[in-house]
């Protein structure tokens, strides 16, 4: 925000791929750090609330103990606050008090300070992707559009030659023709209308399925980090952006900018029978399209408020129940709905405060056309008075008239609608335009010698601005043999598991397999030798063979069953009624920890790797249990990487490499 208004025009992501973050956070020390790196000078101050108006602005508050805001502006009275977690807020001082902790930010430009222009632009179309049938279909949609066009340019005729031909003349003849006539165009007009509602209807559901499939395609291929650094409600809300944009674009949005395009020939029928009134009908649509105009901002800061709240309200409620076990044995049951119904309230004012801007503009509308209406039926009927057109003429005037305010007024609408796609498009943006995984396919596609995993001089940290978790750590597995890396807690074995997965990319240094780095090789390759048992490690919802076999193309019943006596899990499957087709439940819960452990061990067991990265895999097997395991897995012809805290684990690796602890370097 600050670095935009200086002239660094640079959006989010921009910045999440300059300074690498994390979901921890990052402290007053560090933002100074990044500030001045974009050629800004930072002046940290603690500062009473009397003083804030003092303060150079735009400048930076300390907000709850927990975050970060940015004061645009403040007075004796008010301030003006910029708050990433809920938008835009002028909060009186008595407010601000209540959540400014004293701690402040000034932010100017440096000597060194140039302006930059890093935003990129989210166009609909690099979202969508490839879609099959859209020009085709639009195509015949606006061809329907067309036509419906031209027939409905014909219907106030009926009208104005009624009056002015059949009730002046009493010709009942005429009567017959212009009633069997226009009961055909009716016909006509009501089939052509179905037939482009089916296209649309048609054309939405096409691309609904093909664009909810590319969103899904890339969203697996993204890497684990991305994952680890965003909540899994704000993740379901940018899906969920699809479901808006798809909808604004097919329901009817084609149609009504093809009609409200097509409105032209209305407006130049109009000019046909006075110059003057289409120029005051002209004079309407364009007040209306002020106003519009007018009322787009506040409507897409609160559309965007309510987004972020309803974004909250699903994390809220997706983590008491992924933690219903906690909450219950703590008693905080209460406690955790009480903190749910709050984002609840929160969204909830945020629609009313939606709906209040949606209802004043409806109002607007209602008066100003209602107005003009009767301006209209005015001043066409002094021009009846003064014979410059005819009753029937008047009647066809104004049914033409509600014709093109109602067709351009509904694209001015959809217009409208398209550009708040931008906010959708923006959340959907942080899925669709960040980039896949690296090096999941290369094209080398040499041999695969031996089973040798080779890690060098490997350090990782988060981001830039916290310390290293690993750091020069460089050891060997020769082919078939096992190794036990063991350390204390959080001296990071299971980031080094990650990373020699592929999961993680290390900060430095290079991990090789078969004396190949495995960037070279192309992750899809390596990891088609590679299985793993991961510490927080799920299954999904199907049965005991469908997660032992995990996808596998062709089921094979003897090699799963061998890969479950290896697990020892053959004869608790063997107990159950379903044997292998009984149902594990949602993630595994239908199964105990033992049973799921080793189910997943079954699972990386199956696909016979050359690589077995096991990380905590015996954790929750009783000693019997755990010995036979170990033994089982021993006498594998495989190279193992094992972490484990339990000696009788430990014990049955062929060599031990120790981590220190996060005081030390590691080595």
């Amino acid at each position: 925000m600050v670095a935009n208004f200086h002239g660094h025009d640079v959006d989010l992501p921009a910045l999440r791929a300059r300074f690498v973050s994390s979901l921890k956070g990052l402290t007053l020390a560090q933002i100074i750090g990044m500030a001045g790196r974009l050629g800004l000078n930072c002046r940290p101050v603690k500062v009473e609330l009397s003083a804030l108006p003092k303060l150079k602005v735009p400048a930076i508050l300390h907000w709850d103990l927990n975050h970060f805001v940015v004061m645009k502006s403040a007075s004796a009275k008010f301030a003006v606050i910029h708050d990433p977690a809920v938008g835009i807020r002028k909060m009186p001082m008595a407010e601000v008090s209540k959540h400014f902790t004293g701690i402040a930010l000034e932010v100017v430009r440096s000597e060194t300070f140039e302006p930059v222009q890093d935003r990129r632009k989210v166009s609909i179309g690099a979202l969508v992707g490839k879609v099959e049938g859209l020009g085709s279909a639009t195509i015949q949609i606006f061809l329907l559009a067309v036509a419906l066009e031209a027939l409905n340019l014909t219907v106030p005729f009926y009208m104005q030659w009624i009056m002015d031909q059949v009730l002046v003349g009493a010709d009942r003849d005429l009567l017959l023709v212009l009633g069997i006539g226009f009961t055909f165009i009716v016909v006509f007009q009501t089939a052509i209308t179905a037939l482009r509602s089916w296209m649309t209807t048609w054309l939405g559901a096409v691309i609904n399925v093909q664009w909810m499939g590319n969103i899904a395609h890339h969203l697996l291929r993204l890497p684990l980090s991305w994952f680890e650094k965003r909540h899994v409600g704000d993740v379901i809300s940018r899906i969920g952006a699809t479901q808006t944009i798809q909808r604004t674009l097919t329901t009817q949005f084609i149609g009504s900018v093809l009609d409200g395009v097509m409105s032209i020939a209305t407006l130049v029928v109009l000019g046909f029978y006075s110059v003057p009134l289409m120029l005051f009908v002209l004079a309407m649509f364009i007040v209306y399209s002020i106003a519009r105009t007018a009322f787009f901002k506040p409507l897409r800061r609160a559309n965007e408020e309510q987004i972020i709240a309803n974004a909250k309200q699903q994390t809220e409620i997706l983590e008491s129940i992924r933690a219903i076990m906690a909450i219950q044995l703590a008693n905080q049951q209460a406690s955790r709905a009480g903190r749910y119904i709050n984002t609840v309230v929160t969204t909830t004012n945020r629609e009313v405060h939606t709906q209040r801007l949606a209802i004043s503009f409806s109002a607007v509308n209602q008066a100003l056309f209602g107005l003009g209406r009767v301006l209209l039926l005015w001043f066409a009927a002094t021009k009846v008075l003064d014979g410059q057109l005819s009753a029937g003429m008047l009647v066809a005037f104004v049914a033409y008239a509600d014709q093109f305010s109602t067709r351009a007024s509904g694209l001015i609408d959809k217009l409208i609608e398209f550009r708040m796609l931008g906010l959708h498009a923006e959340r959907l943006a942080d899925i669709a335009l960040s980039p896949v995984e690296a090096e999941t396919i290369t094209p080398w596609d040499g041999p695969l010698a031996n089973g040798r995993l080779s890690v060098r001089n490997v350090s990782f940290r988060y981001s830039d601005q916290e310390p290293w978790i690993l750091h020069n750590v460089s050891f060997e597995v020769g082919d078939g043999e096992s190794v036990a890396i063991c350390g204390p807690s959080g001296c990071g074995k299971t980031t080094l598991a990650k990373i020699v997965a592929g999961l993680l990319k290390p900060t430095e240094g290079e991990v090789c397999f078969a004396d190949v780095p495995i960037e070279k090789l192309g992750m899809e390759r390596y990891r088609s030798v590679l299985a793993a048992v991961m510490q927080d490690d799920s299954l999904l919802a199907g049965s005991i063979a469908e997660n032992i076999v995990f996808g596998a193309q062709v089921m094979q019943p003897e090699r799963m069953i061998e890969a479950a006596k290896v697990a020892e899990l053959h004869d608790d499957i063997a107990r159950l009624p379903m044997g292998y087709q009984s149902a594990v439940g949602d993630m595994g819960s239908a199964l105990s920890g033992g049973q799921k452990q080793r189910l997943i061990l079954a699972r990386a067991l199956y696909r016979e790797p050359r690589l077995l990265i096991l990380d905590e895999a015996t954790s929750h097997l009783d000693l019997v249990c755990e010995s036979k395991v170990n033994s089982a897995v021993k006498t594998l012809r495989t190279t193992r990487l094992i972490i484990a805290h339990r000696p009788e684990t430990i014990a049955s690796a062929d060599r031990v490499v120790q981590l220190p602890s996060l005081s030390g370097k590691r080595t």
